[in-house]
Order: structure tokens, then C-alpha cells, then sequence
């Protein structure tokens, strides 16, 4: 083989060399951004789950403040405006018991820009003096928006914790299901420490501060684990977290989710623990 004939035939397998090198960074960079997309995608619908608890919440606390507030006849009694009055409300009281149920109807009422269906069912035993009070709740053919939502759980209100503010431990147990068919559920522990409002005898202009940690896993068996590392801040009247961020871990990837410095939108960031920060728009 001549010198020319072997220059030509090493030319041609650099070429082809480089070539799969260059088709093989391709397929790896394509592969890392479908897995990013499903990422924002689990994690979108993970934040969905969070907005759909919150509410609940936000509903079931200011509904028993109010029965409170009207079996204890103070100034706020009567005066919450979050629960709108399309909803009805049925109060079964004896011995100190109380159950009331939440009715939002066949075609439901907005609350937050979410049409709710459907019942919430709680009952706690009324004890003026207590420190601490277990309320008991129950959803009924309950759907959120276009989502069905099940779970039955309590929430553990403390008159007072240690910085002097009512708070709510709320043990999560709830499932939410799209009408794609997608499904995540939601275990584990929140704690809401009302740190505004309180006492106002409104429910709007209430603000909480919430921490702990929960899993949300999919149906697909996907699982993502979530540790708040700086409290988030929940204002009743808005739908979304307005600041704070999360450490989130998962098999495949794991970063920081973040709500952003204290605006009431639907934007976000996740920061890959890589370093890549992506937007996220909360539906």
C-alpha cells in the first residue's frame, strides 16, 4: 500500500471516527433532555399536588376557626370571606362533638380560580381549654378542577407553639388523579405556622409559613422525596407558594425547587444539582 493510499484510507476513518463520536453526543445530549422534560413534567404535576392540598387545608382551617369563632361568640364570628356562599355548610353539634360538612355541589364553586366539587367532611371534639385539637377529615366524590382527589387524614391544631403562633400538623395522605390518567399520591407531614392574620376575623388576609418533608409517588413508580429548606410562605389569597424552596430527590435526578422572592404568580425554578436551572410554570 502506497503513501497516498494510506493517507486517503486514516483521512477516511478519522472521519467516520468523529462522525459517531459527534451522532453519539447527540443521542446523549437528545437523552438528557427528554429525561429533563419528564422531570419538569413529574415535577409540574408535583407542585399541582401541592396547590390542591394547600387549599384543603386552607378550607378546612378556616372552617372550623369559624365554627369556633360562632360557638365562642367573639368579633370574628361570621366574618370569614374565603369559603364562598355557594358552598353549604351543615353543622352537627352534641356533647361537644362536632362534625360539618362541606357541600360544593354537582357543579361546583370557585374558590381561587378552582371549581371544587364534591364534599369535605371533618369533625373534631370541642374542648375550650384544650391546648391541642385533632381534627378528622374526609373527602366525598371530591374533585378539583378537572383532577378527583381522595384522602382521609387529620390535622393537629396547637393553640400556641413556640414562637406564640397557632399552628397545624397536618398528616398527608392524598391521592390526585388527572383525567389523563396520571396519578401521584402524597404521604408524610406538613406543618402550617400561622404567622398573619390571626385573629382579624378574616380569613384572606391570613399567611402561613410552612415546613416539613413528604414523598409523592406516581404511578409509574417514579418517587420524588421533598425536604423544605427554607419556609414556605403560603398567602391565602393566592393560589401558589410565593416564596421558599424544597431540596427534591429522585432516583434519576435531584435539585432544589424553588418559589420564587414573594410575587403571587405561577412561576418557578428547579436547579438541577448539576448546576442547570430550568423554569417551571405551575399550572
Amino acid at each position: 500500500m502506497n503513501n497516498k493510499i494510506l493517507n486517503r484510507y486514516v483521512f477516511a476513518l478519522l472521519a467516520l471516527t468523529t462522525m459517531l463520536t459527534g451522532c453519539s453526543k447527540d443521542e446523549d445530549n437528545n437523552s438528557e433532555t427528554e429525561l429533563q422534560t419528564e422531570d419538569t413534567t413529574e415535577l409540574r404535576r408535583a407542585a399541582e399536588v401541592d396547590i390542591v392540598g394547600e387549599t384543603i387545608s386552607d378550607i378546612i382551617i378556616d372552617a372550623y376557626e369559624t365554627e369556633e369563632s360562632n360557638n365562642l361568640d367573639r368579633a370574628a364570628s361570621n366574618a370569614s370571606s374565603f369559603i364562598p356562599s355557594c358552598v353549604t355548610i351543615t353543622v352537627v353539634a352534641q356533647q361537644g362533638f362536632r362534625e360539618v360538612t362541606l357541600d360544593f355541589g354537582t357543579e361546583g364553586c370557585l374558590i381561587n380560580n378552582h371549581l371544587l366539587r364534591g364534599q369535605i367532611v371533618f369533625s373534631y371534639t370541642r374542648d375550650i381549654e384544650a391546648q391541642e385539637v385533632l381534627i378528622t377529615y374526609n373527602l366525598v366524590d371530591f374533585y378539583f378542577d378537572t383532577k378527583q382527589v381522595l384522602g382521609s387524614r387529620t390535622i393537629l391544631r396547637q393553640l400556641s407553639n413556640i414562637n406564640g403562633n397557632p399552628q397545624f400538623t397536618h398528616t398527608l395522605d392524598l391521592t390526585v388523579i388527572w383525567s389523563n390518567g396520571l396519578q401521584a399520591n402524597r404521604s408524610g407531614e406538613k406543618v402550617r405556622e400561622w404567622i398573619e392574620g390571626f385573629g382579624s376575623g378574616v380569613f384572606v388576609d391570613n399567611v402561613f409559613e410552612v415546613t416539613g418533608d413528604w414523598t409523592t409517588t406516581f404511578v409509574n413508580g417514579n418517587t420524588h422525596t421533598y425536604d423544605v429548606l427554607t419556609p414556605l410562605r403560603r398567602e391565602v389569597i393566592c393560589s401558589y407558594f410565593v416564596s421558599g424552596n424544597v431540596d427534591v430527590q429522585r432516583t434519576n435526578f435531584g435539585g432544589v425547587f424553588d418559589f420564587g422572592s414573594g410575587d403571587c404568580d405561577n412561576q418557578a425554578t428547579f436547579t438541577f444539582n448539576n448546576g442547570v436551572e430550568i423554569d417551571i410554570v405551575l399550572d
